[in-house]
């Protein structure tokens, strides 16, 4: 980490271990400790104007560029305005008119293109949670952005599965009736099989041992005549 960003205290700490080894003279030391807390205040005074003009807090922090180091730093912002810089870099844009125009072009991009990128989501049922762009420590850039199903579209899956579900338990319980159904059809025409054959097996028992034949369109109406029939007899 450039010494510049250690702070005034890191300086100090250091020189005092060169004072000790005989590194440097006291002298050497006021006049390096005076430097650090120059370029200490010119980083500050940096940060300071690039937090006024993009309205956000600077995170001062080298972030790794793996999937898992990026997870991990994403994990813990919130919002959109998120500006991490590795110190090295900050440093070298204090100091370096050019640096600092490209990557402040490169931090502005991230915020011009949020609304385009919030419309692409919303077009998609989805509302962004976090996003950001981080500056490494080797100068590349990374944009990242976290997004999560709208309030307004869980609600309707919610419902439509419930619709679902509903629908399938009325289904079943539908054809649990009709199987019932069925089964009380089948057992009914069974019943009334059984009951014309043992009026079959009647009458015939009966015609039999009278004698008499009877004819008519059903079993009833002709075990009915031929009662009527013997009856008269």
């Amino acid at each position: 980490m450039s010494n510049s960003v250690l702070g005034i205290t890191g300086y100090y700490t250091e020189y005092t271990e060169k004072l000790r080894n005989k590194q440097i003279r006291p002298k050497g030391f006021a006049n390096s400790l005076s430097k650090a807390t120059l370029a200490y205040d010119n980083v500050a005074s940096y940060k300071s104007s690039l937090e006024n003009k993009f309205g956000v807090p600077i995170m001062v922090t080298s972030v790794g560029k793996s999937q898992s180091s990026m997870d991990n730093f994403a994990a813990g912002t919130i919002g959109s305005g998120n500006v991490a810089i590795a110190p090295n870099i900050l440093e070298q844009m204090a100091n370096d008119p050019e640096k600092a125009a490209y990557y402040e072009r490169r931090i502005q991009e991230h915020f011009d293109s949020l609304p385009a990128s919030e419309a692409f989501l919303a077009s998609r049922n989805l509302r962004m949670t976090t996003s950001g762009v981080v500056i490494h420590a080797d100068g590349t850039v990374t944009y990242y952005c976290s997004a999560e199903e709208t309030p307004e579209y869980k609600a309707k899956v919610e419902a439509d599965h419930k619709a679902k579900r509903e629908k399938e338990a009325k289904l079943r319980k539908e054809g649990i009736e009709r199987s019932q159904k069925a089964a009380e059809e089948r057992k009914r025409i069974q019943e009334e099989s059984l009951r014309k054959i043992n009026l079959e097996s009647f009458w015939y028992s009966r015609i039999i041992s009278s004698q008499y034949f009877v004819f008519e369109d059903t079993v009833d109406k002709r075990l009915a005549a031929y009662e009527m029939e013997n009856t008269d007899l």
